[in-house]
């Protein structure tokens, strides 16, 4: 009797770098299968040495689930979770599995997990799609002036939200802020151009630096430590960049 290891991962997390139980679990099984061989954690388990057998994109879950349950039966088998959750796979599996008298061990290994803030790169994505070919054709042809008034609109609407005191609301406009901001920083990408060009990770790392700059007594030798004198060393901050360095 062998078991059967499902393997979860994040797919807004380096596809090598899986947790110490993961790795083991896929070196020592006897068979590795996937739905798809170019899935991006699978590849990278290629890409390591390790054998992987792909069952095919078009096999319904009811019928992966018997394959993996009838295979596990014999030897210790890995599915290799694909990256949309496999829709249905772990309810076919239990109900293989409760059809037997002596079914197989099953466990969920999980490999990864994600990182506060990952939601943000499926927010890039998104937001890349929308702008690319083939994508929505409204939002390929707007610019940086075209949607200036949207940016001042949701800054109000957060405003108005956080005055009712509805903090679900207040998400979901901020979320709508956080739209313009990946909006214009993917319109920046297809500026014409190179000096008008910059995008989202550009802008996050002016952002950061900015923060790291007038943040001294945080991140460096400041003696601020009141709420007050920080006020006051931001200022003076900003007026000294203003002046002499040409930050923004």
């Amino acid at each position: 009797m062998g078991r059967l290891s499902l393997l979860v991962t994040s797919p807004r997390v380096a596809p090598g770098l899986l947790t110490r139980s993961a790795w083991y679990a896929v070196e020592s099984a006897s068979a590795r299968l996937c739905r798809d061989l170019s899935e991006p954690v699978v590849d990278a388990i290629v890409e390591s040495g390790l054998g992987v057998d792909p069952v095919g994109p078009d096999l319904s879950a009811p019928d992966v689930a018997r394959l993996l349950v009838t295979r596990s039966l014999e030897t210790d088998v890995v599915w290799l979770g694909s990256s949309d959750a496999d829709p249905g796979l772990t309810d076919a599996i239990a109900s293989e599995v409760s059809r037997l008298e002596d079914p197989p061990e099953v466990e969920v290994i999980v490999g990864s997990w994600d990182v506060p803030g990952s939601r943000l790169l499926d927010a890039v994505a998104v937001m890349d799609r929308l702008r690319s070919p083939g994508g929505c054709p409204w939002d390929a042809q707007q610019t940086h002036e075209s949607l200036a008034k949207y940016l001042t609109e949701e800054a109000g609407e957060a405003v108005e939200a956080i005055a009712s005191g509805d903090r679900q609301h207040l998400a979901e406009e901020l979320g709508d802020v956080l739209l313009q901001v990946l909006f214009h920083s993917r319109v920046a990408e297809d500026a014409e151009s190179p000096q008008d060009q910059f995008d989202i990770d550009e802008v996050a790392a002016v952002l950061v630096a900015k923060l790291v700059r007038r943040h001294p007594h945080v991140f460096a030798d400041g003696d601020a430590s009141t709420p007050e004198e920080v006020e006051e060393a931001w200022a003076r901050i900003k007026a000294q960049e203003k002046a002499g360095q040409n930050h923004p």
